[in-house]
């Protein structure tokens, strides 16, 4: 609960600190007197926007701390010791804004991101404003209230998300059909290329092989005649150098000096010799071959009449192939994509089903529930002859909605006999206030806040409406600790603890806040009752209604 708050410079206050208690604390004042502004202020704390026209005038930035105890919030707990932040009896939230408009925010003094303040506040505060009827008017408001009783804000977080996977599964789904069928004339064209390629059978390497073989056909004449007049002279030259190394070998040619001019002209015999070998052999294996020699120049031309039809080299036709057939393979795998996104929204919006009917469920249950403790408490209102029903709205479109399979209207008749419609159509602005406030505490049951706010919820009644408000929200302050801003003597008088706020000062004005106890909550009762001038008969009214706490 909210153990201290601690205001510098924020408003009409220049400093406030409030120390509070469990039960129903009361805050009263005049009109104007700072009331809400330190509701707005804790506001600021829990990760409200900031306003740097709301530093005091004259001021260079405003600093609000508030204390909470959080040894029995099992949740706040939880979720200090998930950031490594103090989570032992008390947690301190603080905010600083400077007039330039800075501003900076700190849990047990560790700077954090107002979403941060805003989310662990919403396990410390619940703050119910006097203008939540102009929200109440909303179907999101109200579902979302229906669903908070029936204890489903988990379920709901489970459906939304499985409804925004589908929903994405959708998008992907259509651009990948869009692309396919796109993509028809593309694969047409490539399966045309890839039999036309598949049918040449280009291999790598071919094209110079081919080359190769074509120029060896092309001069196989001249190859062959050259041949034979290389074997002719080698056989010429060799047998004059056999004429030669006999010559050279002769004994009166023996001596050191001609040794190395024998072993030239022996070398030179056998090179002749191999040559002549070498040239015979290679003659052998050309041979003139007119069909060979077409059949080649065809193959040739026909890869490179191809190559020009796709604008390639000819000896890049092999991976031109690859290329296209991996590009086909690729559209064919977006079909099989497309295949497994389906099966992937199909599983997805199975399971959305099972959690939107489980959802569903406890809809109707809470809805049955929630309505008869509603019209059981404004019947305390003076508003017994009503009757109010939540609606259950199934959607048109089966397809998975973030919101579940229904839509939740509130529905009220004020009148006897009349037909039940919507609020924002039937209810009249005092009428819905009370509804309002009956909502809210019945609500209040399922709140996981263990502070709750109400400013000024009792705008509008008064009388014995008023008194009821006050048992209400005193019953509230026995489970929770209930902080209650109101106009309304009847409400003040069942606070358990009463703060006062007063605005002082001439020149320079502030607020001062001071806690009232014995005669003067009497005296400030009075005033609620008799407005400025006090008689003996309000006092003694004031007195009576505080001794019925």
């Amino acid at each position: 609960m909210l153990l201290h708050l601690a205001i510098q410079d924020y408003a009409v206050v220049d400093h406030l600190e409030l120390d509070l208690a469990s039960g129903m604390t009361c805050i009263t004042g005049e009109t104007g007197a700072g009331k809400s502004i330190m509701l707005d202020a804790l506001g600021l704390c829990i990760g409200d926007r900031a306003d740097s026209r709301a530093i005091r005038p004259g001021e260079t930035k405003t600093d609000i701390t508030a204390c909470f105890d959080v040894s029995s919030n099992t949740r706040a707990k939880i979720w200090l010791a998930a950031r490594d932040l103090e989570a032992t009896g008390e947690c301190l939230l603080r905010r600083t804004i400077t007039a330039e408009g800075r501003s900076r925010a700190y849990i047990n003094g560790t700077p954090a991101t107002l979403s941060d303040c805003a989310d662990l506040g919403q396990l410390l505060v619940d703050i119910h404003s006097q203008h939540a009827h102009q929200s109440l008017l909303r179907r999101p408001t109200q579902r979302s209230l229906l669903d908070t009783y029936a204890g489903a804000e988990s379920l709901i977080v489970e459906v939304s998300d499985l409804a925004q996977q589908w929903r994405l599964l959708e998008e992907e789904h259509t651009r990948l059909l869009g692309r396919t069928e796109e993509s028809d004339a593309r694969r047409e064209l490539l399966t045309y290329q890839i039999a036309e390629l598949a049918t040449l059978n280009p291999l790598p390497g071919e094209l110079a092989q081919l080359e190769k073989q074509h120029k060896l056909q092309t001069n196989a004449a001249f190859i062959i005649e050259t041949a034979n007049d290389i074997t002719t002279g080698c056989e010429t030259q060799r047998d004059q150098l056999a004429r030669l190394v006999q010559l050279a070998n002769d004994e009166r040619m023996s001596s050191d000096s001609t040794a190395n001019l024998r072993e030239l002209l022996q070398s030179a015999l056998i090179q002749i010799e191999e040559a002549q070998a070498e040239t015979a052999g290679f003659a052998e294996g050309i041979e003139l071959d007119p069909e060979g020699l077409r059949a080649t120049e065809e193959r040739l031309g026909a890869l490179h009449d191809l190559a020009r039809k796709h604008r390639v080299a000819a000896d890049a036709l092999p991976d031109l192939l690859a290329t296209l057939q991996m590009e086909l393979d690729s559209l064919a795998g977006g079909s099989a994509q497309l295949v497994q996104i389906e099966q992937q929204m199909s599983d997805t919006a199975l399971t959305w089903h099972e959690g939107a009917a489980l959802l569903s469920a406890k809809r109707r249950e809470a809805a049955t529930a929630l309505s008869k403790r509603v019209m059981g408490t404004l019947g305390q209102l003076a508003m017994h002859k009503c009757i109010f029903e939540i609606a259950l709205i199934p959607f048109s479109d089966a397809r998975p909605d973030p919101r579940g399979a229904e839509d939740v209207e509130f529905l009220i008749a004020t009148n006897p006999g009349a037909s039940p419609g919507p609020l924002n159509k039937i209810a009249s602005g005092g009428e819905l206030s009370r509804i309002s406030l009956a909502l809210q505490v019945v609500a209040a049951d399922t709140a996981t806040a263990p502070t709750m706010i109400f400013d000024e919820v009792d705008v509008g009644i008064g009388g014995g409406v008023a008194e009821i408000v006050g048992e209400l929200l005193h019953t509230l302050g026995s489970r929770s600790q209930v902080l209650a801003v109101t106009h309304q003597p009847q409400v003040a008088a069942k606070g358990n603890h009463h703060l006062l706020v007063t605005k002082e000062g001439a020149d320079e004005v502030y607020s001062t806040l001071s806690l009232l106890k014995g005669e003067a909550r009497i005296q400030e009762i009075g005033r609620m009752l008799g407005g400025a001038k006090l008689t003996d008969n309000t006092l003694a009214h004031a007195r009576e209604m505080l001794e019925q706490i």
